[in-house]
C-alpha cells in the first residue's frame, strides 16, 4: 500500500467513514495530499547535491461548500497531511526551512470539487528575548510571524548561533545584517541597517543597499526572508 492510500485509510478509519461520505463528490483528501507533494516537487530549490530546500508554509485554497464539509475534520487531516508531507520530504531529500504548516482557506472563484494550493519557503526564527523585553519594547523587528524587539545599540540578525536573531534559512549568512538603534535627544529612535558582508546582500523596500536609514513599516529582506520594521512608540 503506497503513502497516500495508506492516508486515506487512516483518515476513513479515523472519522468512522463520515469523511469519505462527506467528500464523495466533492475534493478527496487523497488529491490534497498528492497536489502538497507536487509543490514540494515542483519548488525544491538546491542546497547541496542531496538537499533541496522546499516550501514548508502551505494554504489549501476550497470552494465554501468544500471548507465547510472540512471544517469538522481540518485539524487532523492537517496534522496527518502534515505528517505525509515530511515522509515525503525525507524520501526525496528535501529540506523544510520551518515547521510544517497546513491551513485551509476558502476562495470565491473556486467551485465544488476544485482547488488549489499556495506555498512559501519561511524559515523557523528564534532569539534570546523575553515577552517582557518585546512587550516593552519601542520598536520591533517582524520576522515570519514573530517579533523581536530593537532597543539600544541593537541586534544582528544572521543564521549561525552568534545571531541575536536566528534565521533558518539558507540564502542567509552566519552574521548577515546588523540594526542599530540610537536614541534621539528628543526620545525618539535612530534605526540603521548593515549588511555585514553577506554572501546574498539585502534588499530594503525592494531597492539592493549595504546601509540606510529605516523607519516604521521599513521591510528588509534577505535570503527568502522579509523582516518589517514596526515603531510601535514615538519620542
Amino acid at each position: 500500500m503506497g503513502g497516500l492510500q495508506r492516508l486515506e485509510h487512516r483518515l476513513e478509519q479515523m472519522i468512522s467513514g463520515a469523511f469519505a461520505r462527506a467528500f464523495r463528490s466533492a475534493v478527496q483528501p487523497v488529491e490534497i495530499a498528492a497536489a502538497l507533494q507536487r509543490e514540494c516537487d515542483n519548488n525544491a530549490q538546491i542546497l547541496s547535491r542531496d538537499r533541496r530546500l522546499v516550501p514548508n508554509d502551505f494554504h489549501v485554497e476550497l470552494s465554501q461548500t468544500d471548507l465547510d464539509r472540512l471544517s469538522p475534520y481540518n485539524t487532523a487531516l492537517a496534522a496527518d497531511l502534515a505528517t505525509q508531507l515530511r515522509d515525503h520530504a525525507d524520501h526525496q531529500g528535501y529540506v523544510f526551512p520551518g515547521p510544517v504548516s497546513i491551513g485551509f482557506e476558502p476562495a470565491e472563484d473556486l467551485t465544488t470539487g476544485r482547488f488549489r494550493i499556495r506555498s512559501q519557503a519561511q524559515a523557523k526564527v528564534t532569539s534570546g528575548a523575553t515577552n517582557t523585553q518585546v512587550g516593552r519594547a519601542r520598536a520591533v523587528l517582524e520576522v515570519n510571524g514573530t517579533r523581536h524587539p530593537l532597543q539600544p545599540p541593537g541586534l544582528v540578525v544572521g543564521r549561525g548561533t552568534e545571531a541575536d536573531v536566528r534565521i533558518n534559512d539558507p540564502g542567509v549568512s552566519r552574521r548577515h545584517a546588523e540594526f542599530t538603534v540610537v536614541g534621539s535627544a528628543g526620545g525618539g529612535l535612530a534605526i540603521e541597517v548593515n549588511d555585514l558582508g553577506s554572501t546574498n546582500g539585502m534588499l530594503v523596500d525592494g531597492h539592493r543597499i549595504t546601509h540606510t536609514p529605516l523607519r516604521d513599516g521599513s521591510q528588509v529582506k534577505i535570503g527568502n526572508t522579509t523582516m518589517t520594521v514596526r515603531v510601535l512608540e514615538e519620542g
